[in-house]
C-alpha cells in the first residue's frame, strides 16, 4: 500500500516545517503566501490521515479501494502541488528585507518546500513501482 512509508514521516516534519516558518510571519501581507499555506496545510493533514490509516492498517479492511493507485495519485498530486507551491514561495521572498524575521523564515520555508518536493516525488517513483508491480501481478 504505502512504498514510502519512512518518507511519509519525513514529509510530514519537512510539510509541517513549511507551515509553521509562514505562519509566524507576516505572510497575510503577500497574498501568494495563501497559496504555499493552503498546500503546505491541505498535504500535511492528508498525510496524516494515510499515516493514520497505515498505522491502523485499515487498507486491509477496505479491499475495495484501489490502495496503491490512490498512493500514486496522492503523492503524484503533492509534488506537483508542492512545486508550484515553492516555486511561489521562492518568487515571493522579494517582498521581505534582507535580514529581517520574515525574510529569514521565508527563505527557510522555501528550502524545506524543495525538500518537501523531493521527498514527494521520491514517494511517487516508489508509489508507481509498486503500481505496476501489483498491476503485473493481476
Amino acid at each position: 500500500f504505502f512504498s514510502g512509508k519512512g518518507s511519509c514521516l519525513k514529509n510530514k516534519v519537512f510539510g509541517l516545517l513549511v507551515w509553521m516558518l509562514i505562519a509566524g510571519t507576516e505572510y497575510f501581507r503577500v497574498s501568494a503566501f495563501g497559496w504555499v499555506m493552503f498546500v503546505a496545510i491541505l498535504y500535511w493533514v492528508l498525510t496524516v490521515i494515510f499515516l493514520i490509516i497505515y498505522l491502523t492498517m485499515a487498507y486491509n479492511r477496505i479491499p475495495q479501494v484501489p490502495w496503491t493507485t490512490v498512493s500514486l495519485f496522492f503523492n503524484s498530486s503533492a509534488t506537483v502541488m508542492y512545486v508550484m507551491a515553492a516555486a511561489v514561495d521562492a518568487a515571493s521572498i522579494s517582498h521581505a528585507v534582507k535580514g529581517c524575521n520574515n525574510y529569514t523564515c521565508w527563505v527557510t520555508s522555501t528550502f524545506f518546500a524543495f525538500l518537501v518536493t523531493l521527498c514527494y516525488a521520491g514517494s511517487s517513483y516508489l508509489s508507481f513501482k509498486s503500481w505496476r508491480s501489483r498491476d503485473e501481478e493481476q
